[in-house]
């Protein structure tokens, strides 16, 4: 299939939550904390009241009313404390974005500054650990002895690997276009990943009710996690047109999503790996130290993927946590998949070369029969297959085991590998089908981040109605529609395409009209390990002179369920590996230990890849069947791509120069300090 919205993106005729037009507009901007803690004393916005075109300015001055469950970042002038550099501490509405921009700078703030703490290291007196790390795991398991296990060990590693701070940054700025109308109906065009969520959140942050509150966000220019939660811009633009009587718009600048959208914490990572002479793991351990805000906690679970990998007697993965005076951490693709399969990856392939194995016969030998920390039997696993079948197409048999061999002139040439594995869960939604003139309307409060949405769940509906799939129309976008769970945990089509699939069956049996409910559906779901797997290859040009690393080639083989459309597929596939060579090389927001706040706020020092980093990317995926999952028999497919790349990529350095680099992203600096 072609993309179905594609026309009206290549028209500009997708509207996006700062497009929609509204009649009597007014923009709001906001104030910015310039400390990183302390207690505002006063706000003085005399000079911009009096500015043309101002309508208010918004301040703890004269707190908003917000609803009891008001909390965190959204509870917006609550409060008079500051919790980090950045923090929205007042704002200004106006007629013009000039001019609510004018009025911004205008108002003076006075503050009470104290000593900040923003500095995350593994000896921080203040760690603690979690009682659960995102979505709700445990913060540490253990089975068996580890100092046992390692004691045993004819080859031990003991390594610590280290990530920074990572930013999202999609395309579409962050924004919100919120209106009230006479009866009190709130509606917010915002840029997010879930509509219904949103409503909820927003509902309960302004102490109201889910009916009195509607989302639309028919169309989203990414988000990566960053737009998984509501975020200050919507509430902001809700109370600002309560308080003018207009609707009110809001867009924030790259710098200003920088500080307010949420980011990955940096990471600090120690494993310990035993193997016995056979190269059979005695032992693993992984460790992962992060960091939160003092209003919430956020604990990544970054060693959870350690949990599921390895078939290990002795297996012990543990999550340390300090709130410090930053701002809140969020989800960013693959959230702790990510940054954990990384270290583990790179960790496995120094056990490799220390234990003198191929690092995917290493692998192969720790594959498991059951899930590791759990027990519970895999619904389906073709790691192995997956990593033959990349080995093969990589020409892996050729490469010469070791590290430092292969120059061309000032280059050094490496390859490497790494194991990718990502959740494949599904959430209760509804969906609604109905037959209009011959036609199918598809009604879900799905979202579209960019990924096809709109496309596979025409492509489901019309498998499961048996017609072509231009008879089938999709709406989604909006929190009126059937509930529906975020974009988000690659968990959005088997969520959504399953209550489109029983809408669907309902349908034919029952007329004209089809509803689902797959909440007792979803409860019933047999206790199984769901996964999807993957394999990445990378290799990559070292230049000796300057340190400058260029990837050649990565291949990424997946086993990832039935693949619903090849297109999306290899689109998805190929923008998470994408994404995990900016992680790997490039990508990193440096914390302002002095100031507080990040530094590098905008894509002119923020860098990512663009198509000249990247000289061949290929996807492809294996034939996959798993009946255990939905009805679709598929995996989520958005996120496995990025969790393997950057330990490949890594891998593939250390094999060109002969040294490692533990520390992200691989910069030339850190390049010639290690070779020199």
């Amino acid at each position: 299939m072609n993309r179905v919205e594609g026309r009206v993106k290549v028209a500009g005729l997708a509207t996006y939550a700062a497009e929609y037009p509204v009649e009597g507009v007014t923009y709001a901007y906001p104030v910015q904390s310039r400390i990183a803690k302390g207690r505002i004393r006063r706000i003085d916005a005399r000079d911009a009241l009096a500015m043309p075109g101002v309508l208010a300015v918004l301040s703890s001055e004269d707190p908003p009313r917000l609803g009891p469950g008001a909390e965190g970042e959204l509870a917006l002038f609550q409060s008079r404390e500051v919790a980090y550099r950045g923090q929205f501490v007042a704002a200004a509405v106006a007629d013009t974005y000039e001019n609510a921009r004018a009025a911004a700078d205008a108002i003076v703030v006075e503050y009470e500054q104290d000593l900040h703490d923003v500095a995350l290291r593994a000896d921080h007196p203040n760690l603690y650990r979690p009682e659960k790390v995102n979505p709700g795991f445990p913060s540490d398991t253990v089975k068996g002895d580890v100092e046992a296990g390692l004691n045993a060990a004819e080859t031990v590693v003991d390594v610590t690997y280290t990530t920074p701070v990572l930013h999202n940054n999609p395309m579409e700025p962050h924004a919100a276009l919120a209106l009230w109308d006479d009866e009190g109906r709130l509606l917010v065009y915002d840029t997010t990943q879930g509509t219904s969520s949103s409503r909820d959140l927003i509902a309960q942050t302004l102490g109201l009710s889910g009916e009195q509150v509607r989302v639309v966000s028919r169309h989203v220019g990414g988000g990566f996690g960053s737009k998984g939660t509501s975020r200050p811009q919507a509430v902001l633009a809700a109370l600002a047109a309560r308080a003018v009587g207009r609707p009110v718009k809001i867009v924030l600048t790259r710098q200003q999503m920088f500080d307010v959208t949420g980011y990955r914490t940096p990471t600090i990572q120690r494993l310990r790996l035993g193997a016995d002479a056979d190269g059979r793991l005695t032992a693993l351990e992984h460790v992962a130290y992060e960091q939160s805000s003092t209003l919430v906690e956020f604990a990544e679970q970054t060693a959870t993927p350690t949990r599921v990998m390895y078939a290990t007697p002795a297996l012990r993965t543990a999550h340390r946590l300090v709130r410090l005076d930053v701002a809140t951490p969020s989800w960013m693709r693959a959230p702790g998949e990510c940054p954990g399969m990384y270290a583990l990856e790179s960790a496995m392939d120094e056990l490799a070369c220390a234990a003198g194995i191929d690092p995917i016969e290493l692998r192969v030998l720790n594959e498991p029969e059951t899930e590791p920390d759990s027990g519970l039997p895999f619904s389906s696993r073709n790691l192995v297959a997956c990593l033959r079948e990349g080995a093969r197409r990589f020409g892996w048999d050729r490469r010469d085991p070791e590290p430092g061999r292969h120059r061309e002139g000032e280059w050094l040439i490496g390859t490497g590998v790494a194991s990718s594995t990502y959740p494949a869960k599904r959430r209760p939604s509804k969906a609604v089908v109905t037959m209009r003139e011959g036609d199918f309307l598809v009604q879900v409060a799905a979202a579209d981040i960019g990924t096809g949405a709109r496309t596979a769940l025409a492509g489901i509906a019309a498998g499961a109605l048996g017609v072509a799939p231009d008879r089938v129309h999709v709406e989604l976008g909006d929190s009126d529609l059937p509930d529906a769970p975020l974009a988000g945990g690659s968990m959005g089509t088997a969520s959504w395409g399953s209550a489109v699939v029983r809408a669907c069956e309902h349908l034919k049996v029952n007329g004209s009209v089809g509803r689902a409910d797959t909440t007792e559906e979803v409860a019933r779901d047999a206790e199984l390990a769901r996964h999807a797997f993957g394999a990445q290859f990378a290799e990559v040009r070292v230049n000796s002179v300057t340190g400058e690393v260029r990837v050649s080639r990565l291949l990424g083989v997946f086993a990832a369920g039935r693949i619903l459309d090849a297109a999306l597929a290899r689109s998805q596939f190929i923008g998470g590996m994408t994404m995990g060579m900016g992680m790997a090389l490039m990508e990193e927001t440096y914390t302002d230990e002095e100031f507080g706040g990040f530094l590098r706020r905008d894509l002119a020092q923020y860098h990512v890849p663009a198509c000249a980093d990247a000289e061949r990317i290929e996807a492809v995926w294996l034939e996959e069947e798993d009946g255990d999952l939905n009805p679709m028999g598929s995996k989520g497919i958005g996120e496995i791509g990025i969790v393997g790349t950057a330990a490949a990529i890594g891998n593939a350095v250390h094999h060109a120069i002969g040294h490692r680099v533990r520390d992200l992203p691989i910069t030339p600096p850190k390049i010639l300090r290690t070779m020199f």
